[in-house]
C-alpha cells in the first residue's frame, strides 16, 4: 500500500511529464518557414520557384548555400538540392524528405556558383550566378 508521500511524489512527476510532453508538442514557436529559412547563413540571394517548390541560394563572404523547400510539405517523396562552384565539385542532398533538401554549402569566395533543386521530379536550376 502506497503512502500519502509515495502518492504526492507519483502525482508531482506525472505533472512534470504531462508539463513537458505539453512543451514539446507545441515546439519552439517558430513558423517551420522562417526557421527553414535561417538553415543558410548569408543573405538570400536568387530564388526560382517551381510548380513543387523553390530553389533558395544564400551567399556569405567565403560560402554559398543552397536549399530546396516543397511548396506542400508533409509527404516524404524525393527531393534534391546540389551546389556547385566553378572549377569544383557539386555538392549533393539528395533523397526522400517532407519538407527540404539541403541545406548544402561550397566554398565560393570569388567564384561563380550554380545550383539547382527539384521536388517529385520537378525542379529549377540558376545557370551560373554571383560571378
Amino acid at each position: 500500500m502506497a503512502t500519502a508521500g509515495t502518492g504526492r511524489l507519483l502525482m508531482h512527476a506525472l505533472a512534470v511529464l504531462v508539463a513537458t510532453g505539453l512543451l514539446v508538442l507545441a515546439g519552439p514557436g517558430t513558423p517551420r518557414a522562417e526557421a527553414a529559412s535561417t538553415a543558410c547563413s548569408g543573405r538570400l540571394v536568387k530564388t526560382v520557384a517551381f510548380s513543387t517548390g523553390e530553389l533558395r541560394v544564400y551567399k556569405n563572404r567565403q560560402y554559398a548555400c543552397a536549399m530546396t523547400i516543397a511548396k506542400k510539405p508533409g509527404t516524404r517523396r524525393a527531393m534534391a538540392v546540389s551546389i556547385q562552384p566553378r572549377g569544383g565539385r557539386a555538392a549533393v542532398d539528395a533523397g526522400a524528405f517532407t519538407r527540404q533538401a539541403g541545406p548544402v554549402t561550397v566554398h565560393a569566395l570569388n567564384r561563380c556558383v550554380r545550383a539547382s533543386g527539384s521536388v517529385a521530379g520537378k525542379g529549377a536550376s540558376t545557370g551560373w550566378i554571383l560571378c
